[in-house]
């Protein structure tokens, strides 16, 4: 796939085109559905992991707390809100499947997440360690949603999937760079007063330079 389509799929994981998705999915859960246990878990599990997401962001900008032996500077946003929220909406949409169909969308939902983590990687945007920790946060998220309100979720019109693929699909294609981490940095610098972010490249020069060389042995006389 070229640059530009991965980069396409990544733009799957950005909160600002998932959150007012998933707000938009909840107002009408709340509304019509009155599935209030549902819309609790969901948007709160989500909101939990956005903060330890943001937490993890945060510490290492800040502080510069992370693991250069796991090549670790915080949690992947894109690849923690693409499993928290895909596999949940995708799975509230089969209202018009057969019952025998039933779990294909949240299927569907969780390849999409697995997509857009692996587009991170291919965009060298994070490593591996902090990909795989966003996508396991979003699916413990969206698994405690889904297991602990009962299945099968409240049956959505197919109005309103339809409507909300078009709004991931103009959201993917016309909005405009997330700043996202540029809010995360500013956080970070200002809760830690440190005038200057904490870099992936200072981290991994730093524990290089602690790392003796092998003694030469001496030559024998």
């Amino acid at each position: 796939m070229p640059a530009a389509g991965w980069y396409l799929l990544s733009r799957l994981g950005e909160a600002q085109i998932l959150l007012p998705v998933m707000l938009a999915t909840a107002a009408w859960l709340g509304w019509r559905e009155k599935a209030w246990a549902l819309l609790r878990r969901w948007l709160g599990t989500t909101a939990a992991a956005a903060l330890l997401t943001t937490a993890t962001k945060v510490a290492f900008i800040g502080w510069g707390l992370g693991s250069a032996a796991l090549d670790f500077t915080g949690i992947s946003g894109h690849a923690m809100f693409a499993a928290a929220i895909l596999p949940v909406l995708l799975r509230l949409c089969e209202g018009p499947l057969p019952p025998r169909l039933r779990g294909l969308g949240f299927a569907l939902g969780c390849a999409l997440a697995l997509a857009v983590a692996v587009s991170r990687w291919v965009l060298d945007a994070h490593s591996p360690s902090e990909i795989v920790a966003g996508s396991l946060l979003g699916l413990a998220a969206s698994a405690a949603t889904l297991q602990r309100t009962g299945l099968p979720p409240p049956r959505l019109p197919f109005a309103l999937p339809l409507a909300l693929g078009v709004a991931l699909a103009l959201g993917v294609a016309a909005a405009p760079p997330s700043r996202t981490h540029d809010w995360v940095t500013r956080l970070a610098l200002a809760v830690s007063g440190h005038a200057t972010p904490y870099t992936r490249h200072q981290m991994l020069r730093a524990t290089r330079g602690r790392v003796r060389p092998a003694a030469v042995p001496r030559p024998a006389r």
